[in-house]
């Protein structure tokens, strides 16, 4: 069974992979994750590069049906969180690779691209 992670494990990890101190990380996470939450709290959708985007939807009003008795129930409008991956992380999901390993394969394929660039522009100049 697939573990489910923690504010503590993320926050752990910060610790061991960032180099700061474990109330640092902490604390870094705690801000992050209330940034998050008062932005969608107040409307407002987050989007993260590389992982994916969070939006608050409203739903109207509409009526519903109690399955046992089958009476007619009105359902009053509410907002709803929606998730919506980005596509490095559903080939993440899908291939059982790292994401990290994903981007940085991204920003190579993206160095390289720049590099041979720059390389045939020089290689132009010195011929003329």
């Amino acid at each position: 069974m697939p573990r489910t992670i923690t504010r503590a494990d993320l926050s752990e990890s910060m610790f061991q992979n960032v180099g700061l101190s474990r109330n640092d990380s902490a604390n870094l996470l705690e801000m992050v994750l209330d940034e998050i939450s008062n932005c969608l709290a107040n409307g407002e959708s987050v989007k993260l590069s590389s992982f994916g985007s969070f939006t608050v939807r409203q739903k109207s009003e509409r009526i519903g049906r109690n399955p046992k008795t089958g009476v007619e129930v009105p359902i009053s409008p509410r907002k709803v969180l929606i998730f919506r991956p980005s596509q490095l992380l559903k080939d993440r999901v899908k291939g059982g690779g790292s994401l990290h390993n994903l981007e940085r394969a991204e920003e190579e394929s993206s160095f390289q691209e720049i590099h041979k660039s720059y390389n045939d522009d020089n290689d132009r100049e010195s011929f003329s």
